[in-house]
Formats: structure tokens, sequence, C-alpha cells
């Protein structure tokens, strides 16, 4: 397996006030043809205050009023940075724009409301891979190029009325039946508006939305009402140097979804479900959106717990391809189900391969190092019906130099007997014991 490296090059792109908004061209080797990515570089762009616009610490409508006016005359510039300066500040949602650098300094503590309201108009957004109108996440950008997130602050979300969602009621139960009938049936997404009173779908933290070119580097990142992080539709990605933690229901590190030329590394993971999720819309909405996730490293990582280092599914429908995840390590004591897991069933239909995962190390392991399941419907089995029976290709899977501590398994496949997986190879891969205890 060839093992990859990284040059940078800074290209001059648009005027940002007097000075240059730049990119950054990112490039790494992988076994596959792998694309350089592209980011926004701020490094010359004006530095816009939020307290020059009446940001006050503790105060969540003169902040969240000064941080919307920053972005926009960011944005008016043509690319600036807006700074959230050291001190507790407290707001609702933030909408980010093109040629936008959100940049938190040491010592500054962004803390999103609690207040469902704040959240709203329902924006375009997404459910468990099904598109729809539905609270906005807590920050959202939508059709934008040249953003970013940037500093040593950190983004908190308060959970007093997230947390209390985290039950499945049947009020919240049959919104997700109407949501899935929707969109099997193809009915507009502006058809879906999910925002009722029993609904409760909690909005991921971070959204970037159909953008271009994205740049998430050194925040922490502390709680989330859903998915903390989620690329959707998005080209030219870069995530860096964070601290994610998030023990909450769903609460999944990253997942990138239909998302392709994309960089996760020396990021750490505290997760209560997967730490990195790839996946690629649900059913038919995937098959109309018809874009793969592909082109993804991910390097240098460490996870303390979740549910599986790295997952692949089970909203697959549109394909994931082209994934190398290389030097990565689960810290001991961590809980964790899988090293590298991937999970569809008969209804997802997609394709999952070339998916390369060197240089792993973890201790105790609850299941296996690598579990493929091909029957995973959790609790919508019996909830509804099956519209389009579509099986999923799984190919061309390798894994070199993985070495874990105590599983219950090296390898476990369970495959459609229509539809076997196709080319397995693991070479150095190894556990200090197997025991089904």
């Amino acid at each position: 397996m060839k093992r990859f490296f990284l040059w940078i090059a800074v290209l001059s792109l648009l005027s940002c006030g007097n000075n240059r908004l730049k990119l950054q061209e990112i490039c790494v080797e992988a076994p596959f043809e792998m694309p350089c990515i592209m980011v926004p570089d701020f490094a010359d762009c004006p530095r816009i205050l939020i307290t020059d616009f009446g940001a006050e610490p503790g105060n969540k409508v003169k902040t969240s009023l000064a941080i919307e006016q920053a972005i926009d005359k960011a944005n008016r510039l043509g690319g600036a940075v807006v700074v959230v300066p050291q001190g507790h500040w407290i707001t609702g949602k933030i909408h980010l724009k093109s040629n936008v650098n959100l940049h938190l300094e040491s010592g500054a503590l962004l803390e999103f409301s609690e207040k469902p309201e704040d959240y709203l108009p329902p924006v375009h957004t997404t459910w468990e891979g099904m598109e729809c109108y539905n609270y906005s996440p807590l920050i959202f950008a939508y059709e934008c190029k040249n953003i970013a997130i940037t500093g040593q602050g950190e983004l908190r979300a308060r959970m007093d009325v997230w947390q209390n969602w985290f039950s499945r009621p049947r009020a919240h139960m049959n919104s997700l039946k109407h949501l899935y009938h929707l969109a099997a049936q193809y009915r507009p997404v502006e058809e879906r508006n999910m925002v009722n009173d029993t609904a409760h779908l909690r909005p991921q933290f971070i959204q970037f939305n159909r953008c271009e070119q994205v740049l998430l580097e050194g925040v922490r990142i502390t709680n989330s009402p859903f998915w903390t992080i989620h690329p959707y539709l998005c080209r030219q990605v870069v995530i860096r140097n964070l601290s994610v933690f998030a023990h909450g229901h769903n609460n999944d590190g990253v997942d990138p979804e239909m998302t392709q030329d994309m960089l996760i590394e020396h990021c750490f993971f505290d997760q209560g479900d997967d730490a990195i999720a790839l996946k690629s819309g649900r059913n038919q909405d995937a098959w109309r959106l018809n874009t793969p996730t592909k082109n993804v490293v991910i390097r240098n990582c460490s996870v303390k717990n979740g549910h599986q280092l790295l997952a692949l599914g089970s909203e697959l429908s549109g394909g994931i391809e082209n994934i190398f995840m290389d030097s990565c390590r689960v810290l001991e004591g961590a809980k964790l189900n899988h090293l590298v897991y991937i999970k569809t069933n008969e209804r997802r239909g997609g394709y999952v391969k070339n998916i390369y995962v060197s240089r792993i190390r973890a201790g105790r392991i609850a299941e296996g190092i690598l579990g493929i399941d091909t029957d995973v419907l959790y609790q919508w089995k019996d909830l509804v019906p099956t519209y389009e029976r579509r099986l999923t290709p799984i190919s061309d899977i390798f894994l070199q130099e993985v070495k874990a501590g105590h599983v219950r398994f090296i390898s476990r496949v369970n495959e459609q007997e229509e539809l076997p997986v196709k080319n397995i190879a693991l070479d150095q891969v190894s556990a200090d014991t197997i025991s089904l205890e």
C-alpha cells in the first residue's frame, strides 16, 4: 500500500478589502487517484470584531445580531475574518456566507441557545439521509464557497431541550415515517416540512450544505443535538486539528455525506456514536441526487470513545468509494464496537468499494476489527414498507497493519446470499486475544 505525502501551494484568488483572499492547494497521496483540495487562506484578509457590531457577553440577542451583521460585511468585502474574541458569548443560529472565516480566539466560548425557536425559520437540510425542511443547524452554510471556521476557542451547544428530544416516542416516529414515505414517493423537498409540535427532529451542530472549498480547523466542539459535523453534497473539504466531545443520542463526530475530495486529519473524537461515519443518502432520495461520497483521506486521528472508528452507512445509497484511513489510534480503555463497520440493507442500493485502512492501533474492542452487515434495518424494519429492493455491491476492502487488543473476531461478514461481498484482503491484521467472552 502506498504511503501518503503532503504538499501545499498558495494561490491568489480574489480581492478582500485591500488585501488578497488566497487558496491553499493541499495534495495527499492515496492508493487511488486523489485530487488536490483547495481551501481558503484568510491570512491577508481584514479582521472584523463582533464587538464592533454590539456583541455583549451573555446577551444572546445582541450577539446573534452582531455575528449576522459581521458575516454580512465580510461577505460584501469579498472575504474577511469574523472574530469572536475571548469571553463567553451566547448566540442563536449562525448562517455563514461565501468568503467568510468565523474565527474563535483563544479563550472564546461561543455557546448556542437551547431554544428550538432560535433555529427557525426552517431551512433545506436533512435527517438521516432524507432531505427535508427542519430546524436550522446551529451553524449552517448553504451553497457557499470559500468558508472556514477556525481558531483555538470552543463551540458549545446547550442541551437543556435537545436532550429531552433524544427519546423517540410515537409522535416522533410517526413524523419520521411520514418523511420516509414522502422521500420514497419523490415528493418535492418543499413539501417535507418537519417542524411541528411533536416531530422533534434535532438539528446538526454544523452542516455545510452544497458548499465548496471548506476549512474547519482548530476549534473544540462540545455537545451536539444530533450529528456534530455534517458536510453534505460538498466538494473540497479539510477538517483538521479539532477536538470533539459529544455523548448524546446520534452524536457522530464527522458525517461526510455525498461529499467528495476531503481530508480529515489530526482530530480527537470522544463520541456517543460513530467517530467518523461516511454516508451517501438514503434510498430514493439518494438515487435522485446520484452523488457518491468519494476521495476521502482520514489520517492521524485519535478516538477516545465511539461506536465505530470508521463506519460506512447505513445511509449509503449514493455509493461510497476511494476511502483511505491511515495512522489512527483508539485510546486504551475506549468503548468501541468495531474499528471498521460497513452496514447496509436490501433497501439501500448504492455500493461500497476501494476502502483502504492501514496502521491502526487499538486496545479492547467490544466486537471486532472488520464487520460487514447487509441486513441492518434497526427500528425501521417493521415501521415502514420496502418500496423498492436494491442490494449493495461491496468489494475491494483492504486492511493492512491493524492491531487490536481483545476482540470477539478479526472479521465477520454477513452478506446477502445472492450478492456476495468480493475481494477482502487482510494483511498483518491481528489481535492479542480473540474470544466470544
